[in-house]
C-alpha cells in the first residue's frame, strides 16, 4: 500500500471534531457563537434570548428556531483556531431530538458537556452523558453563567463525580469578589498556567456580541494582586490550596480514555473563561482516530478516502429544494469531483459540488481531511448511516433509530396538494426526525400516513416545514403513546396475530411490517404470549 502524502497525516493531526452536549437552556448557542467568535468565523456574536434582537443565532438557520429560539436540528460549522481545524457539530438541546442528537455523536471525536452554575447535572445532561460515555468519548466539562450566583463551584465538581460516575480535575476556577456587597464574578484563574485572567469590560459589550478584553498575569505576582484587591486574592489563594490538596490530579490518559473531565468555570455570555477554555481544548482533544466497521476491521486516518452519512437536510435553500447529505470523514484526502462507492448499493457515486457549512451559509470546498463534514448534494441515493469509500467492503454500519413514542394521523386539508404532501412527508422523514408508516404496504401514500415521533415538539416541526417548505397546510390527529415493534413471520400469521386486541397493522416506508400497540399492557402481553411471529425492536 502506497504510503499517505505528509500533507494528509498533518492535516488530520489538526483536525479537532466535537459535539456540545447541555440540557435545554444551558446556554450551548451562545458558548457555540463565542467559539465561532474566537476562531474568527464570525465577527458578531447574535443573541437568541432577546425577543427585541434582528440578529439570531448562527447555528439556528430554520425558521423556526428563529422564531422559538431553540435548537431542532443539527448544524456543522468549521473554524481554525491555534493553528487547528475545529468543526463543531452543533445539536439540538431539546430532548424531542434526541435522534439527531444521538447521531450526531457518533461523528463526534470528542464532547463538550455544558451545565448551568445554578443547576448542575440535569436530567438531559445525564442522558447524553450515558452515550458519550458508551463510545469512550472524551469529555471537556464548562460550567457556564458564573457571571450570576450559582451553586458553590465545589458543590457541581462534587455533583458531576456523584451523578455521572467521572472524576473531575478543575483546570480553570472562578474569581468572585469578596466585597459584601459586591460578590460578582471578577474573572477566571487558570491552574496549571498560574495565570489570572480578569475581564475588563462590562456586561453591556459583552451582550452586543463584542469580543472581550482580558487581561492577563503571573498569579504569584503584584499585578494580579492589585487587580484582584488584597482580600480576595487571599480568598484565591486558600481555594486554589484546597483544590491542589484534595483534588483530582491531571490525567491526560484518563481524558482520552473518557474516565476524567477537565472542568471549566465562565459565562459564554460575558465572556468570561472561553478563551482559556478554547485553548486547552484544541490541545487536549483528540485528532480523528481509528474507527471500526462491521467487520471489526480499523479504519486508519491514513486509509484511502471513506465516510459516512450522519444527517440529512432538505430544503436548507428553500428556493432550490436541496437535499444535503452530511458526511464525516474517516480516512483518506477527500478531493471535490472525485469517485467513491457506495456501500450499500455497491454503486459508484460521483462526488460533486462539496460544500462546508457555517450554519445557513455554505461555500464550496475543494478538499477535506480526516475529522471534517461535508455536504454532497443528493437526489435520494444516500440514507442516514450510509457508508462511502473508494474501496469495497468499507462499511462502519447503520447508525441506530430510537422507536418513536407519539404518533399521529396526518390530514389534509387541501386535496389538491397530495402529492406535495407526499414529497414533504418522503423527504423530511427521511432526515430521521420522524418515521412514516402506513395501514397498507401497498398504499404508501398520504391517506394512509400516520406519523411516529420520538418527542412531540417534532410534530411542529413537521407541520412548520410542510407549510414553509412545500406549501401544504396540513393536521395532525393524535393517537397518544403508543408502543411499536416489527414484525417476522408469514404472512398469515402476520394477519392472524394482528387480530389481536390492542394492536394495529402497519408498513415503514420501506414495507416492513410492524404492530402498533395501543398501551405498555399489551405489547408486554404480545411479547411474552405472541409464539406465531417474532417481535423485533427495530427493523431488519
Amino acid at each position: 500500500m502506497t504510503a499517505p502524502a505528509p500533507s494528509l497525516l498533518r492535516e488530520s493531526a489538526r483536525r479537532r471534531t466535537f459535539a456540545i452536549i447541555s440540557h435545554p437552556d444551558a446556554g450551548k448557542t451562545t458558548l457555540t457563537e463565542k467559539l465561532l467568535l474566537y476562531g474568527g468565523a464570525i465577527h458578531l456574536a447574535g443573541t437568541v434570548k432577546s425577543r427585541r434582537a434582528d440578529r439570531h443565532a448562527t447555528s439556528d438557520w430554520m425558521a423556526m428556531e428563529q422564531e422559538r429560539g431553540i435548537s431542532v436540528t443539527s448544524s456543522a460549522m468549521q473554524f481554525e483556531f491555534d493553528d487547528h481545524v475545529v468543526n463543531l457539530l452543533d445539536t439540538p438541546g431539546h430532548a424531542d431530538f434526541s435522534e439527531d442528537t444521538y447521531r450526531t455523536l457518533i461523528a463526534a471525536d470528542a464532547a463538550v458537556m455544558l451545565l448551568d452554575n445554578r443547576k448542575g447535572v440535569e436530567e438531559r445532561t445525564k442522558q447524553l452523558f450515558d452515550v458519550c460515555k458508551k463510545r469512550r468519548l472524551p469529555i471537556f466539562t464548562f460550567v457556564n453563567k458564573c457571571d450570576r450566583w450559582g451553586e458553590d463551584p465545589l458543590t457541581l465538581v462534587s455533583d458531576v463525580e456523584a451523578h455521572l460516575g467521572i472524576s473531575c480535575h478543575v483546570v480553570t476556577w472562578p474569581i468572585f469578589a469578596s466585597d459584601a456587597l459586591n460578590r460578582g464574578l471578577v474573572g477566571v484563574v487558570h491552574r496549571h498556567r498560574r495565570e489570572v485572567h480578569v475581564l475588563e469590560r462590562d456586561a453591556v459589550a459583552a451582550r452586543r456580541g463584542e469580543r472581550a478584553a482580558a487581561q492577563t498575569w503571573p498569579l504569584d505576582s503584584d499585578a494580579a494582586r492589585a487587580a484582584l484587591g488584597a482580600a480576595t486574592y487571599r480568598k484565591l489563594i486558600e481555594e486554589l490550596a484546597l483544590l491542589d490538596e484534595a483534588g483530582t490530579a491531571f490525567d491526560r490518559d484518563a481524558i482520552s480514555a473518557g474516565a476524567q473531565t477537565p472542568v471549566y468555570f465562565g459565562s459564554a455570555l460575558t465572556d468570561f473563561g472561553v478563551e482559556p477554555f478554547l485553548h486547552d481544548f484544541v490541545r487536549l482533544s483528540p485528532p480523528p482516530g481509528p474507527r471500526p466497521t462491521t467487520t471489526e476491521q480499523l479504519v486508519m486516518p491514513s486509509d484511502p478516502f471513506s465516510g459516512f452519512v450522519f444527517k440529512i437536510q432538505a430544503n436548507m435553500d428553500p428556493k432550490h429544494r436541496d437535499r444535503l447529505a452530511f458526511i464525516r470523514i474517516v480516512s483518506g484526502h477527500f478531493v471535490a469531483g472525485m469517485d467513491a462507492v457506495h456501500q450499500r448499493s455497491g454503486k459508484r457515486l460521483r462526488l460533486s459540488a462539496p460544500q462546508t457549512f457555517m450554519a445557513r451559509d455554505r461555500s464550496s470546498v475543494e478538499e477535506a481531511f480526516p475529522g471534517d463534514v461535508i455536504g454532497i448534494v443528493d437526489r435520494g441515493v444516500l440514507h442516514v448511516g450510509d457508508s462511502i469509500a473508494t474501496e469495497k467492503g468499507i462499511d462502519f454500519g447503520g447508525l441506530p433509530r430510537f422507536a418513536p413514542e407519539h404518533f399521529a394521523r396526518v390530514e389534509l386539508t387541501d386535496a389538491l396538494k397530495r402529492k406535495q404532501l407526499d414529497a414533504g412527508l418522503r423527504q423530511l422523514t427521511s432526515e430521521g426526525a420522524a418515521q412514516l408508516f402506513f395501514t397498507s404496504a401497498s398504499a404508501v401514500s398520504s391517506p394512509t400516513a400516520i406519523v411516529g415521533v420520538v418527542g412531540r415538539l417534532q410534530f411542529d416541526v413537521l407541520l412548520h416545514r410542510l407549510e414553509h417548505e412545500y406549501g401544504v397546510t396540513a393536521r395532525l390527529e393524535p393517537m397518544g403513546n403508543r408502543q411499536i415493534r416489527w414484525v417476522r413471520g408469514t404472512e398469515a400469521n402476520i394477519e392472524a396475530a394482528a387480530r389481536e386486541r390492542g394492536r394495529t397493522l402497519l408498513f415503514d416506508a420501506h414495507g416492513a411490517p410492524l404492530f402498533l400497540f395501543e398501551d405498555p399492557w399489551t405489547l408486554r402481553y404480545a411479547v411474552g404470549n405472541e409464539r406465531r411471529v417474532e417481535l423485533l425492536e427495530s427493523a431488519d
